[in-house]
């Protein structure tokens, strides 16, 4: 009597289901910028429904009055902001700038004059005007017309590189207008109505699992609403210190100071690191007393942050160490650029969520706390 063969089928599904897994990384992989501004459109709708789920201790109404309220309220208070503080804000920024330019231009002299390499300083830079050799005769035939008057093909290509600039900075300011246009009205949506989505994702759950899931689920969304607005916090505080600090010890561009080191609080470490560089480098107009007053601000925020602030605010949402938030910061944003290092902090949460739940406390039996 011969053995009975053993059904191929298991072994069929299991290599559809390989096949598909990978298809889906691959396509999240291609995809990984869209899918980062739908996660940071989730994290716009975590902040309202947040803020919406705090006023409901306070007024007795419905969610969608409730969140009605808040956003129309945050409106007011986005175009307020652009009204009242907006022209010195760019006035601000204006001069800030023009002072980083310079004490750029100061301090790579100086480390030129002390034979230190500075060419990865000019990578911004634009070739010489003047071509070499064969080059500069035949630029002669092209733009040498009657009386040394440009002929028409030089007018046109020049026109055409203005235009190209033009095209290029449009295109960028386009495309970042539509970039917070896609995060806020996503945002809405789910906010509006976070259960309808919720379930909808619950439905792809085996109904066996559907309850654990539901639970998994509800706790990234409680970790991300507790580290959002404590990170909020958290830069609303910096942003504070920074601005009164410098004022107080007469750096010019205190306010636009401030507010950059608030909102590059949202990045961690690196965010820091750029925002101490830009307030060093905007002290040098000031002297050395203002460059070891603003240093003195800088060290004194980051220590309040760091040892007060971030474990006091963050100890609920996010108890990871250092090194680690750092390592993961790296990674992400060589896999995923700007924006995984931008969110590299709730990417982080959610995983550290998703590992306490479904592997440590599941697979491992043993508690996540």
């Amino acid at each position: 009597m011969r053995p009975a063969r053993a059904s191929p089928r298991p072994l069929i599904l299991a290599g559809i289901a390989v096949v598909a897994f990978t298809a889906f990384m691959l396509l999240a992989w291609r995809s990984a910028d869209t899918l980062l501004l739908i996660f940071a459109g989730i994290l716009f709708a975590v902040f309202l429904d947040g803020l919406a789920h705090y006023l409901g201790r306070v007024v007795p109404l419905g969610h969608g009055l409730r969140l009605a309220i808040i956003s129309l309220l945050l409106a007011v208070l986005v175009l307020g902001m652009v009204g009242f503080g907006g022209a010195t804000l760019a006035a601000q920024a204006e001069r800030l700038g023009q002072t980083l330019r310079q004490q750029s231009g100061t301090v790579k002299t100086w480390l030129d004059a002390r034979g230190i390499d500075t060419r990865f300083l000019d990578l911004g830079k634009l070739k010489e005007a003047v071509p070499r050799g064969g080059e500069q005769s035949e630029e002669r035939q092209q733009s040498g017309g009657p009386g040394g008057l440009p002929s028409p093909g030089t007018l046109l290509s020049g026109a055409g590189s203005v235009l190209g600039q033009a095209s290029a900075v449009a295109l960028a300011v386009f495309g970042a207008i539509g970039n917070v246009f896609i995060v806020v009205v996503l945002g809405l949506f789910v906010a509006a109505d976070p259960r309808t989505y919720r379930d909808g994702l619950l439905r792809f759950v085996p109904s066996r699992h559907r309850t654990h899931a539901a639970s998994v689920a509800d706790d990234i969304g409680t970790t991300l609403r507790h580290w959002l607005f404590g990170q909020l916090v958290i830069m609303a505080a910096i942003f504070a210190c920074v601005w009164l600090g410098l004022t107080l010890v007469g750096i010019d561009g205190a306010l636009i100071l401030g507010l950059q080191a608030g909102l590059l609080c949202f990045i961690p470490t690196i965010g820091a690191l750029v925002a101490g560089i830009i307030i060093v480098l905007a002290s040098l107009a000031s002297g050395l007393k203002g460059v070891i007053a603003g240093l003195a601000v800088y060290l004194l925020v980051q220590t309040l942050e760091s040892y007060v602030l971030t474990p006091f605010v963050q100890k609920r949402a996010l108890d990871i160490p250092p090194a680690t938030l750092f390592a993961g910061q790296i990674l992400l944003g060589v896999l995923f650029g700007l924006w995984g290092v931008a969110l590299a902090l709730p990417l982080m949460a959610v995983a550290k969520v998703l590992l306490d739940r479904l592997y440590v406390e599941d697979t491992l039996g043993e508690d996540a706390g």
